[in-house]
Formats: C-alpha cells, structure tokens, sequence
C-alpha cells in the first residue's frame, strides 16, 4: 500500500490527500494553506487531481502548480460558475476570489487516465457538483471521491447545478460496483471503505 498524507484546512475543513507511488506523488484538491504545508513538510507533488471545482478544494491550486511544476488534471477547465465563489460572497457578504489556475488536462468524456506510471479509473458522479470525479487506483483498492461519498454520509445537492438524484443514482450505479474493499478517501471527513458505506451509510441503504 503507497503512503498517503492527509492535509486538512480552510473554512470547511477539507482534506488534500497526498499520495506517493513509485513514478511519483499525487496531490487530490489543494484546499487552502496546502502549499504552505508542502513546503513546511518538503513534499514535491508531481500531478495535482482535482475532483471538482469548488472553492474550498482549488484555493491553493494555483499556488501548488506555481511551486511544483506540475500537471493539473479535472473534469472541466477553470470556471468561475463552478467554484462558487460568487455564491459563498453572496451569502457571507465577504468577497474573495479563487486564483486562476490552468488545467492541463481536461477529463470530460474520459474512463481511464495514465499517470505516473499508474492507470487511474475516472467515474464522473455529478450531483455535488456538475464537474465531480472520482480517480479510483484499482490495483491498490483506492478511490479518492471528493465530495461525493462520505463516512455515514453524501455530498450536499443544494448548490447550483445541484441532484439528489444524480448523486446517488451515481453512488450506486458507478461507486457501489467497486469492491468492498477499495478506500474511500473523501473531500471531508475521515476514510471509509465501499463495503462500508454500501451496508450502513443511512442515505443509500
């Protein structure tokens, strides 16, 4: 099993997840204060997953491409409608603003990627959030799920572009035919396992 380090920070308390494999390290969503962290850690990341484009998992994207050079990889390129950054403004009668960031590789349309070294399995579960993707790394029973599967718990569909539905027709269908011994590592929150969450979790069960 590769070592994985988990980050967790920003106003919602979401979770980076660092993962080192023999071609390389991934980093999946790069909330904000992660790049801070990488360097106080001396961690290099070579490839940066996004799951999807909310802001509280892209605040530092830009900051990590910066410092590392490396590629970035997400359903959709950059969008202001999907970070919902306006949204969180409008609510808060704060204003921030994501910083742009590139995305190398656009996922949409695609079921597999290869990446240091390893194939990844790409299952597009939108609900959440339009753009959410799951990267499922079979042959070590790992799937990193952002905001689409939880500990005892899914993903809100209240957002714009939102689906309870969607989720969960996705959940079941794509997320609950993995084996019931793949890792769920999400966006919040502590891991799980798919056998887990297929037998208890009290939204789909």
């Amino acid at each position: 099993m590769s070592e994985i380090h988990t980050y967790t920070g920003g106003i919602a308390a979401t979770n980076g997840h660092l993962l080192t494999l023999p071609g390389g390290t991934v980093l999946v969503d790069a909330p904000d204060g992660i790049a801070s962290w990488l360097k106080k850690q001396n961690l290099q990341v070579n490839a940066l997953f996004l799951t999807h484009q909310h802001f509280d998992h892209v605040l530092d994207a830009a900051a990590v491409k910066a410092q590392h050079g490396c590629r970035v990889y997400a359903f959709a390129p950059f969008s202001r409608d999907l970070t919902l950054e306006r949204l969180y403004g409008a609510v808060t009668g704060s204003s921030f603003s994501v910083p742009e960031f590139e995305v190398d590789e656009i996922l949409e349309g695609k079921s597999t990627l290869e990446a240091l070294g390893e194939t990844w399995r790409l299952h597009h579960v939108p609900g959440h959030s339009p753009d959410s993707v799951c990267f499922h790394l079979a042959a070590q029973n790992l799937l990193f799920g952002g905001d689409v599967l939880f500990l005892d718990g899914v993903g809100r569909t209240d957002f714009p572009g939102g689906s309870t539905q969607l989720l969960l027709t996705g959940i079941e269908t794509k997320l609950f035919k993995l084996p019931d011994a793949t890792r769920v590592f999400p966006g919040h929150g502590d891991d799980t396992t798919i056998g887990r969450e297929r037998a208890e979790n009290p939204f789909l069960t």
